[in-house]
């Protein structure tokens, strides 16, 4: 195999390639109006986790006075955290001109969205009345000036910071032209877009942002000055849990404490409005001591444009894409008892076009039947009201030994966990917090139920998260099965987390973080062993990341032997697909769309027999090496034909894939086929199999 320096690509630049596929969705004319915006908060959000994460990995490495070179693929950590800052300014410019044209193209369907210096005389009382009502109480306003300490700023809130120029005043002893530096927080509480009164049928919007601009007289009607101006500024804080040893501790009361941490974290991106003054600049960076390693970003007049993913709808339909009515799975009858079609056959739910509900529909049965004695149950995110939990809730009530795996580690839902942690734990839920130095990420369930005095396994494997809110988005399977083989091993998994010293052994799961990365390696060998000899060989592999550099080089093996080998990867690739002599075999696509693809999928095509594994890992080294995951495979010949089926659909698509390459130029796919939109075509697909 050829060596060059491209023979990966950095995982911190594929992410933010990642995210410029997002911003292109955000410019993009054939998408509805209102959700080109909402894309546009999702880029922004994105944006946020990656400096709170990424960003503030790499800085970490700067600040112990480290190259990083092993670990981010050769390049120098100081220049990667300069590259990323460079090529983030880019995305932020090219953000604020897609706005620009999101709104003229809003003003044209009579959606005006106005700013402090555009209010009526009607507008103006609506907002006097809306600020004293509702905002007013809210406010936390800080005058910086005569501060011994600058305050802690909240991360990733955005903060109005003012100058005020003041006057002479004949009582106070003020020099002229004197400046007076405050800060307002906007509340997180309160709708960030307040939708005025209609005129007609014209729409109106301001920001929360600058319906306080507006009001600033108000706020600040004790001090005379000659002039006041008000600019955003907002910092990101590092987000990584450092967990302390003390002994005498719960683990939640670790994580709990390590959470409250994050607050005086330290900054590792602080953004401003370009047009701030620069005397407010250089005061505000003086007195937060903005260190040089922090990635500093001139922005626009708005920060915290994820709030755009809540813009108002407005009652436009029209303006939104069109909600599917989510499916149900072929011949998987909610009549009757649930389980009783699962003792007949598997069955493949895969969200959103299939509805979630069998999830909570199999769970609730679980917890009425009298037959079943046990509930075992992997957590890793829940909806804010889930159905999921109260299902088990209802179980434990009724005498059912319900055991849950909660990973208080979920990053960003420690908080939320733990809450729902101690509402388990108080209604009788035994609980079990992962193994030492390992997230648990697996989304697995065991019920054991007795028939015929003997105890017969249920249970489902999942791709996604038990999560019925975020299922309405995100793209997963869940393979419901009554396998006796699949069910003993799941429930070794379950043993394993509470007895982590005793290794298990599997022949049909592929777990991390024993045996995932040796078993795909085995599979990979396959298929190279099978292009030597001239037989059929192929892999073909969905899932959200691919960094693990030594899955990496193991496919440009058997790309080299002869495999033909397509990737769709939605996320970060750090495999340089085409290249002679190292990867001309293998072909590699994102689909970024409608819903955000979060299904992973393992194909390979074992001469003419396809072996197919559906799995909760991707080929990260956190995945196969620092998790407990597990991989599950197909061997119902129906579902087998579904997942090659949805997964050609999903690589043929030809309007929203980007094409992976050294450029990384997130070209999209084009082709003279007819139009084929991979996320509509398998909505199709599976109404089709429905005669509907």
């Amino acid at each position: 195999m050829i060596k060059t320096k491209n023979q990966y690509i950095n995982r911190e630049i594929s992410w933010l390639s990642f995210n410029e596929r997002v911003l292109q969705e955000s410019a993009d004319t054939n998408v509805p109006l209102i959700e080109r915006l909402r894309f546009l908060g999702i880029f922004s959000n994105n944006l946020d986790e990656f400096f709170k994460v990424r960003y503030a990995t790499v800085k970490r490495i700067v600040d112990a006075g480290k190259t990083g070179k092993s670990v981010l693929g050769g390049e120098k950590a100081k220049d990667l955290l300069e590259e990323i800052t460079t090529i983030v300014i880019k995305q932020q410019t090219k953000s604020l001109e897609i706005l620009g044209d999101i709104e003229k193209e809003l003003e044209t369907e009579n959606i005006f969205i106005i700013d402090e210096n555009e209010v009526t005389e009607t507008q103006a009382s609506f907002i006097k009345g809306y600020f004293m009502q509702k905002v007013s109480p809210r406010l936390m306003t800080i005058i910086l000036n005569d501060l011994r300490e600058f305050p802690l700023l909240k991360d990733t809130a955005a903060y109005l910071a003012i100058k005020m120029e003041l006057v002479n005043d004949a009582n106070e002893e003020v020099t002229e032209n004197e400046n007076k530096y405050a800060l307002i927080e906007i509340p997180k509480d309160i709708d960030r877009f307040v939708v005025l009164p209609n005129d007609g049928d014209k729409n109106y919007i301001i920001l929360l942002d600058d319906l306080i601009r507006y009001s600033l007289r108000h706020i600040f009607n004790m001090f005379s000055y000659e002039s006041i101006s008000a600019h955003m500024i907002k910092i990101t804080r590092d987000a990584e849990l450092d967990i302390d040893n003390d002994l005498s501790k719960s683990f939640i009361e670790k994580i709990s404490s390590s959470v409250e941490h994050r607050k005086i974290s330290d900054p590792v991106r602080f953004v401003y409005d370009k047009n701030i003054a620069k005397d407010t600049l250089s005061f505000l960076m003086d007195k937060m001591r903005i260190e040089e390693t922090d990635s500093i970003i001139p922005g626009g007049r708005y920060h915290n444009r994820r709030d755009y993913m809540k813009f108002p709808s407005l009652g436009r339909k029209d303006l939104m894409y069109k909600k599917n009515i989510a499916l149900p799975v072929k011949d998987f009858s909610f009549e009757g008892s649930i389980l009783e079609n699962i003792a007949k056959k598997d069955y493949l739910q895969y969200t959103p076009y299939h509805t979630f509900a069998y999830i909570t529909k199999f769970l609730r049965e679980a917890a009425l039947d009298p037959k079943v004695r046990t509930i075992k149950l992997t957590v890793y995110r829940l909806a804010s009201n889930s159905q999921v939990a109260s299902s088990l809730i209802n179980a434990a009530k009724n005498g059912k030994q319900v055991t849950v795996q909660i990973e208080l580690q979920a990053r960003f839902d420690e908080q939320a966990n733990i809450q729902y942690a101690e509402e388990l734990q108080a209604e009788g839920v035994k609980l079990i917090f992962g193994v030492s130095g390992l997230k648990v990420h697996s989304k697995i369930c065991v019920i054991e139920r007795e028939e015929n005095d003997k105890i017969k396994r249920y249970g489902f494997v999942s791709t996604g998260n038990f999560n019925e809110a975020t299922a309405n988005i995100y793209t997963d399977y869940t393979l419901f099965t009554a396998h006796t083989p699949i069910l003993k091993e799941l429930n070794k998994v379950f043993n394993f987390f509470e007895t982590s010293y005793k290794i298990n052994k599997y022949k049909h799961l592929v777990v991390s973080p024993h045996y995932t990365k040796n078993v795909f390696i085995a599979l990979i060998e396959k298929e190279i062993e099978n292009a030597k000899a001239g037989k059929d060989a192929f892999i073909k592999i969905k899932m959200n990341s691919f960094t693990s550099y030594k899955m990496v080089d193991k496919l440009y093996e058997a790309s080299n032997a002869g495999v033909k080998i397509q990737l769709i990867i939605r996320g970060i690739c750090c495999l340089v697909p085409g290249i002679e002599g190292m990867s001309e075999n293998i072909e590699a696509i994102s689909v970024v769309d409608k819903f955000l693809e979060h299904t992973r999928v393992f194909i390979f095509g074992n001469n003419g027999a396809p072996k197919i594994y559906i799995s909760s890992a991707d080929w990260m080294t956190r995945n196969l090496d620092f998790r407990v995951e597990v991989g599950c495979p197909i061997y119902d010949e129906d579902i087998k034909q579904e997942l090659l089926d949805t997964f050609d659909i999903s690589w043929n698509d030809n309007v929203k894939a980007r094409i992976f390459s050294k450029e990384q130029d997130n070209a999209y796919r084009k082709n003279d086929k007819p139009k084929l939109r991979s996320q509509f075509a398998i909505y199709d697909y599976y109404k089709k199999k429905l005669n509907l």
